[in-house]
């Protein structure tokens, strides 16, 4: 009977090893009721710029995958039962918000109305990296800006400066490059003609980098999505003739 105890404790232990820190520990989870992790859900799906998955979702809150999953699915159907404007659903092996079909034409109106409106600081710099680094990916625009440009970069596609450009050979996410019109108000023939950076400053790639080992650090990192200060319209203008 001893060695039997010993044989089985020996076999717990082996599957403790094998499990390691990747097993998730619900005694240590943060108590979430569902309205709150629901919210929680909410807000990080409105930062994520790519299908975010149920295990990541799960890291992020520190609960249960199957209990994400679960609250996930009542969410998209509390937005689909109220008809609401936001459709949550499941593609791409993850979960993100989408505008709900019937209400595009009130969306591409906002957007569209407002390409005769000047561009902002936060849509000039995002413009800026595309062309100077096209073609560039979402994430990587992201990673030299320090902040999520899904937002920015949806309004410079709808405005016809920017539209994608194939596929990242590595992680085959979508890349961006300029566009004609983009040459057109800026006066160039060609991207040849677009002003070399600062002689002081860091080659691009450097400057990518340096973004990239930052982002590691504790002391740098920050919520993509964090309110900041209201972007100041700059002067360059996009009217449409």
């Amino acid at each position: 009977m001893t060695e039997d105890i010993s044989t089985q404790d020996e076999l717990d232990g082996e599957r403790s090893a094998e499990l390691g820190t990747d097993e998730f520990d619900e005694a240590a989870a943060p108590e979430l009721d569902e309205a709150e992790l629901d919210a929680v859900l909410e807000a990080l799906l409105l930062v994520v710029d790519t299908p975010a998955s149920v295990d990541a979702l799960a890291t992020a809150t520190g609960q249960p995958a199957g209990r994400v999953a679960e609250r996930l699915q009542v969410l998209a159907d509390g937005f689909a039962a109220r008809d609401s404007g936001i459709d949550l659903r499941e593609a791409g092996g993850g979960w993100r918000m989408y505008t709900r079909s019937k209400y595009a034409p009130y969306v591409e109106k906002l957007l569209l109305d407002g390409a005769r409106s000047k561009l902002t600081r936060a849509a000039l710099e995002t413009l800026a990296v595309v062309a100077y680094r096209q073609p560039v990916t979402r994430a990587r625009v992201s990673a030299v800006r320090g902040v999520n440009v899904d937002a920015v970069i949806r309004t410079l596609v709808a405005r016809g400066l920017i539209t994608e450009a194939g596929t990242d050979d590595d992680s085959g996410a979508v890349t961006f490059a300029t566009t004609e019109l983009f040459l057109e108000r800026l006066g160039l023939t060609s991207l040849t003609d677009l002003p070399d950076i600062a002689p002081l400053l860091p080659d691009v790639d450097v400057i990518d980098d340096l973004s990239e080992t930052l982002s590691e650090e504790p002391r740098f990192m920050k919520l993509n999505g964090t309110a900041s200060a209201p972007e100041v319209p700059s002067s360059f203008d996009v009217d449409q003739d």
